[in-house]
């Protein structure tokens, strides 16, 4: 790998990125990024040179200049001009590139999770730290200025001692995954560079580009995905970030025989000690609950339930229970900004000149990846694990521990850090 540098931008005012993985969130990230004032798109990597194509076709149309491409991203790392990387490839690859970035000298916004295994987790927090380097992980909801709204209020007591709080997605326009037999990757895909560290495996469509989240090998499915934000938020707004235990439960209740690997239904439950976390996710209805909020949080408190999502937060008040305060009337809902993206992005951009801590770091994101990790294996072993934060291990359980664990495919290995 590259000889280790020290990260931060150019002297000058322009910051420029590289991206690697533009087909999805990471061309969403590209374009939030070009809409900052002096920054412009480098380079583009990906494994697929129809989506390389269309993005330096999508790039040239906003900035007037073609990127330059590469299907190699550790080509693109080469690159001295390059400031920043954009890390938008699938959950099995965010750890390599985001590391050997750090060491060569460069800023990372990584996609959330921050990685497909608790060890990578580790070693990606122990890399940022050692190569300083500015790391924003991209759960958006911390720059979006009415999530953050929502946690003083709370902090200030106005619900009074929660107890329990609830978290979920219900993905409603999802639909099933038709079994589909293997084939030959569609000419231009380096699909052995697509696997990475993953397991050898013939090529299969469903596991391919938007539909690898639902296979083990490469995500953690819904946990994984909308877990890691709403989850979040819930830890964020009680102040507490490592269980005492987790169990989880559910299955492939709503499409049973699909080829998803990851379950399209579950609920796991977290405890605290003082208060208890329940996540809730299942695939193909909305749930029409807390007003048809298909996702969000709720704390549940002695006066009221604050309930927070991406289109705002209120707080419903309570009424005959015996934990009723005389004149709470609760919150209207607070709306939301629509802006929580690009306000993310402006906040890294602003840290990468500034060297300060941005609002979503590699500590956040880490402690969030494990959290929504521990609720996915629990749920894989099939029974409660208590859990030992400061060791990073389950208590005497051999099989859950296994899971913690990075197992990549020769010639790929994990880092040193």
């Amino acid at each position: 790998m590259p000889t280790i540098l020290t990260a931060g931008c150019s002297p000058n005012e322009k910051i420029t990125v590289g991206l690697i993985g533009a087909l999805g969130q990471g061309w969403v990230d590209m374009e939030s990024f070009l809409k900052q004032k002096n920054v412009e798109c480098a380079a583009i990597c990906d494994v697929d040179q129809r989506v390389i194509d269309r993005r330096v076709a999508d790039a040239e149309k906003i900035q007037g200049k073609k990127p330059d491409q590469y299907k190699d991203f550790r080509k693109l790392l080469e690159r001295k001009d390059i400031d920043v990387i954009i890390n938008g490839t699938p959950d099995h690859w965010h750890c390599i590139p985001t590391i050997y970035a750090c060491e060569a000298g460069k800023d990372v916004y990584t996609e959330k999770p921050l990685a497909n295994s608790i060890e990578e987790t580790n070693l990606m927090e122990k890399a940022v730290k050692r190569y300083k380097s500015v790391v924003q992980v991209g759960q958006w909801q911390r720059s979006d200025p009415h999530w953050k709204a929502a946690v003083d209020y709370l902090h200030a007591g106005n619900i009074g001692r929660i107890r329990s709080v609830r978290a979920w997605s219900y993905v409603g326009w999802k639909t099933s995954i038709p079994v589909v037999p293997d084939e030959a990757a569609p000419a231009g895909v380096d699909y052995d560079m697509w696997l990475g560290p993953a397991p050898e495996r013939p090529f299969n469509k469903n596991r391919f580009h938007k539909s690898f989240r639902w296979f083990w090998d490469y995500a953690g499915g819904l946990m994984c995905d909308w877990g890691v934000h709403m989850l979040d938020y819930a830890l964020y707004g009680m102040n507490q970030y490592v269980p005492k235990s987790v169990m989880s439960s559910g299955g492939k209740y709503a499409f049973p025989t699909d080829a998803m690997e990851t379950p399209d239904t579950m609920m796991t439950v977290y405890d605290f000690g003082n208060f208890g976390l329940l996540w809730d996710h299942t695939i193909g209805i909305y749930g029409a609950q807390f007003k048809r909020r298909g996702h969000g949080v709720a704390f549940i408190g002695e006066y009221g339930t604050l309930v927070v999502d991406r289109g705002g937060w209120e707080v419903i008040p309570e009424t005959k229970s015996t934990s009723k305060k005389e004149g709470y009337e609760g919150m209207p809902i607070q709306p939301s900004t629509g802006k929580g993206l690009d306000l993310h992005v402006a906040n890294f951009l602003d840290c990468v000149k500034t060297r300060n801590k941005p609002n979503c770091d590699i500590e956040i994101g880490a402690h969030i990846a494990r959290f929504a990790h521990l609720g996915n294996i629990a749920y894989r072993v099939g029974r409660k694990l208590e859990w030992d934060g400061d060791k990073q291990e389950f208590k005497n359980d051999p099989e859950a521990n296994a899971y913690l664990k990075a197992h990549y495919r020769a010639p790929w290995e994990l880092p040193k850090v």
